[in-house]
C-alpha cells in the first residue's frame, strides 16, 4: 500500500516532535518521493534553510477560516489517486498559500499558479464566463498532468517541480551547463545554474512537508484542523444546466447566495457558461439532498446574445430592446446598479416568448458570413447558437438561427 504521509501526521500530529531528525520516516519519505538523494540534506545550503524555517514555528503559511480551505481534504484524494508524489500538495502551498484567488507579478493565477496558455494546455477553460484556474478540482488535475508531463521529460520528480517553477526551457539549459542533473549542483547558489527563486522552491517545498509533520510547529496543527473538522465544511461538485443563473440554484436549495459564489470562485459571471449544455458547480455536501430533490433545470431563456454597449444606450434601452427586464438583465451581467459604459460587454437572455427559432441547411457555397446578412445577424453570434469555435461549415449542416 502506498504511504500517505499526510494522513500520517493527522494521526500523530498530538505526539512527540519528529525534530527533523534525518533519520525517521518522515524525513526519508519526503526525499526519496521527490528522487532527492540523501546528500541533499548534509550540505551547508540545507542547514542553513532549515535554520531559517524554525522561525515560522508559530506562522500560519494559510488562513483556516477561509473557503478554499474547505477543498483541501479533497485535493489530497485527488493527489493520492493520480500516483504522483503526495509531496506535492505542499507545492500547491507553496506557490499560493492555498489561496485561490492568488495572482503573481507574472499574472499567473490560482492555487497552481497557472499561466493562460498552459492552463488552455492542459485543459483547463479560460475566458470571459470562466477561468478554471481558480477551479480547486480541475486545476489540481490540470496540475497534475502537467507535472506527469514533466516528469515523463526529465525522469525526476524534484526536476519536473523544477521546471513546473522555472519552466521546462530554463531547467534543461542548466542541466546542459551544469553536465548534471543533479540537485546539489543544480541549486548551488554560486553557481547560479537556476534563477533564486527556484533555488529555495525545493527548499521550500520539503520544508513545508517537514513542518507539516512535526508537532512543533503552527502548520501541523493548521492541516491537522482542517482535515478533521466536521462534514458541515465537505464540498461536492454537481451538475446544472450552461447559462444557470447561480441566485436560482441558490434559492432553489435554500443556501446563502454569497456563499454559493465564494464556493465557485472560477465563474467569472452570475451564471454559468451559456455555451455548454451542463456544467459543474460546487455546494456543500449538506445541501446535496436538497439539490436532488429541489433543484430543477430553469427555462428562463431559448438563447443569449452578446451586445456592447452604444453611446446614449442605457440598461432601460437595452432591456427593452430586447424584451427582457432590467432587473434579469442586472442578475445576468452581476449588476449592483443600472450604470454601464460605453464598450461595455452585457450578456442578454432572450425570452422564448418573443424569439423566432429557424433551422438552416447549409449549401454549396454558403458561408458563415453570408448565412449571417442573409438572416440579418451576425457571424459571431450564429456561432454562439451553435457552440460553434470556429466558422468552416459543412454542406447540410444545420444551423440554428434566431431572429
Amino acid at each position: 500500500m502506498r504511504f500517505f504521509f499526510i494522513l500520517f501526521f493527522v494521526v500523530n500530529f498530538s505526539f512527540a516532535s519528529l525534530s527533523f531528525n534525518r533519520n525517521t520516516t518522515i524525513y526519508n519519505h519526503v526525499l526519496k518521493s521527490l528522487d532527492i538523494p540523501q546528500k541533499f540534506i548534509y550540505t551547508r545550503n540545507f542547514h542553513t534553510i532549515q535554520q531559517e524555517f524554525k522561525r515560522y514555528r508559530k506562522s500560519h503559511f494559510f488562513d483556516v477560516s477561509r473557503t478554499e480551505t474547505y477543498f483541501v481534504p479533497d485535493l489530497i484524494k485527488i493527489i493520492n489517486a493520480q500516483n504522483i508524489p503526495d509531496v506535492f500538495l505542499f507545492m500547491a502551498l507553496a506557490e499560493s498559500g492555498f489561496a485561490i484567488h492568488a495572482k503573481s507579478r507574472k499574472k499567473a493565477i490560482g492555487l497552481w499558479q497557472f499561466m493562460p496558455a498552459t492552463a488552455k494546455k492542459f485543459g483547463l477553460r479560460v475566458d470571459e464566463f470562466v477561468d478554471e484556474r481558480k477551479d480547486p478540482y480541475k486545476s489540481t488535475n490540470a496540475a497534475i498532468k502537467y507535472l506527469k508531463h514533466l516528469h515523463t521529460i526529465f525522469g525526476k520528480w524534484y526536476l519536473a517541480a523544477l521546471a513546473y517553477n522555472c519552466g521546462e526551457g530554463r531547467v534543461l539549459k542548466a542541466i546542459k551547463k551544469a553536465g548534471t542533473d543533479d540537485i546539489v549542483t543544480l541549486i548551488d547558489p554560486k553557481k547560479r545554474y537556476l534563477p533564486k527563486e527556484s533555488r529555495r522552491y525545493i527548499y521550500k517545498i520539503v520544508m513545508l512537508a517537514l513542518m507539516a509533520n512535526d508537532a512543533r510547529y503552527q502548520l501541523n496543527a493548521d492541516l491537522a484542523y482542517i482535515l478533521l473538522r466536521g462534514e458541515e465544511y465537505d464540498v461536492i461538485p454537481v451538475q446544472v444546466k450552461g447559462a444557470e443563473l447561480l441566485g436560482y440554484i441558490s434559492d432553489s436549495i435554500r443556501l446563502n447566495y454569497n456563499y454559493l459564489k465564494e464556493l465557485n470562485p472560477h465563474l467569472k459571471r452570475a451564471f454559468t457558461p451559456p455555451d455548454v449544455q451542463k456544467y459543474t458547480i460546487y455546494i456543500p455536501r449538506m445541501k446535496y439532498n436538497d439539490f436532488k430533490r429541489f433543484y430543477k433545470p430553469s427555462n428562463f431563456a431559448e438563447g443569449f446574445l452578446t451586445h456592447r454597449v452604444k453611446k446614449g444606450e442605457s440598461l432601460y434601452k437595452i432591456a427593452r430592446k430586447y424584451g427582457v427586464k432590467v432587473s434579469m438583465l442586472k442578475r445576468f451581467n452581476n449588476l449592483n446598479r443600472s450604470m454601464i459604459r460605453i464598450g461595455q460587454k452585457l450578456i442578454v437572455p432572450i425570452p422564448k416568448k418573443i424569439i423566432k427559432k429557424r433551422v438552416y441547411r447549409v449549401k454549396k457555397g454558403d458561408t458563415l458570413t453570408f448565412i449571417a446578412k442573409k438572416f440579418g445577424v451576425t457571424a459571431h453570434k450564429i456561432k454562439q447558437w451553435n457552440k460553434k469555435r470556429d466558422s468552416r461549415l459543412r454542406i447540410g449542416e444545420a444551423l440554428v438561427i434566431y431572429n
